[in-house]
């Protein structure tokens, strides 16, 4: 198995990168929302296809690198125990599902995409890469349009966890088994975001994460990781991509929404969620091998969020300076 990733979150502060940002008259137009653009994003919203068209003019699947650091991000996906079950949304070409299958035997891996073409070439990058996969599965699903199939979690399952987020039931995560339908795994235990939420709408976002939030059992985590305020690809956008206020459209269709914590907070907690880590992580943009780099940086949110055993009047939020995970109540 290969090594993790050099693993690299705090090259700089988000404020130095929003100083010199906000005070550059040539990126002004990356700071304020036109009400014109409201009419361009709508017809964004009807066209599901982009991201499939994407995945068959990528299709060696060499255009993105597997993400090797995910497990010193999210030690959670290493140490969680046996019969644990990760949701991972937006799957793309199998960079987020690779190094996990890699790093944890134990735990079994249900990866969906809105793009069919995405899900061939994560089966073969897997079968190249691992000898059995017998714990990964593959399902095609737009989340932010529909739901999760019921074998995710059946109505029941939905009903049994709601109920047991208000009664403060965490237990719940590592016992429960659905009893009426012998399809239904019952819910999962983590739900992996990683530069999908960016890719929805903005007008989608909030029923897509309450989605996530429906299947996860109580005290579960959604992992999130996706583009950082300032990020170095935003910046790259000419004035004609902005289509919404921090959204932007490529020449292929495929949008691109940039957060801020604000943003991320509002959007988690308002889905059911309770914070346990969010930070901005910014790395320069260097050679580390030569030691060269830009006067640049990506800049990434990570927030961790929880579906935790709590009640909605309680409070267990544990903010960074940076973004990580949020949980669920």
């Amino acid at each position: 198995m290969e090594e993790a990733a050099e693993y690299h979150s705090k090259d700089f502060e988000w404020d130095f990168l929003k100083n010199i940002v906000e005070n550059d008259p040539s990126l002004s137009h990356h700071l304020h929302h036109q009400q014109q653009h409201n009419n361009d994003s709508q017809k964004y919203l009807q066209d599901p296809h982009p991201w499939q068209k994407f995945h068959s003019r990528h299709s060696s699947g060499k255009f993105f690198k597997e993400r090797r650091y995910l497990l010193k991000e999210f030690p959670e996906l290493v140490s969680c125990g046996e019969n644990s079950n990760l949701l991972e949304v937006g799957c793309g070409n199998g960079s987020t599902v690779l190094p996990i299958l890699r790093g944890n035997k134990n735990i079994t891996v249900y990866a969906c995409d809105c793009s069919s073409e995405a899900l061939v070439r994560t089966k073969e990058n897997i079968d190249l890469a691992i000898d059995t996969a017998e714990n990964f599965h593959s399902f095609c699903c737009d989340f932010s349009m529909s739901e999760f199939p019921d074998w995710v979690a059946c109505d029941r399952c939905r009903g049994n966890f709601m109920l047991n987020h208000s009664e403060g039931s965490e237990g719940m995560r590592v016992n429960y088994k659905c009893s009426l339908n012998d399809r239904c795994i019952g819910g999962v235990d983590f739900v992996t975001l990683i530069f999908t939420l960016s890719a929805v709408p903005k007008e989608r976002m909030p029923r897509a994460i309450k989605e996530c939030f429906a299947v996860l059992k109580p005290g579960g985590l959604l992992l999130f990781r996706d583009y950082g305020l300032y990020d170095m690809t935003m910046l790259r956008f000419e004035p004609e991509k902005l289509i919404g206020f921090r959204q932007y459209v490529r020449s292929d269709g495929t949008l691109s929404y940039f957060f801020c914590l604000d943003t991320v907070r509002k959007l988690f907690t308002d889905a059911g969620f309770i914070e346990v880590e969010l930070e901005n992580c910014c790395v320069k943009a260097v050679n580390r091998r030569k030691g060269d780099g830009a006067n640049k940086g990506y800049c990434w949110i990570k927030p961790r969020t929880k579906s935790a055993g709590s009640s909605r009047g309680q409070s267990t939020t544990s903010v960074n300076p940076n973004t990580r995970p949020i949980t669920k109540k």
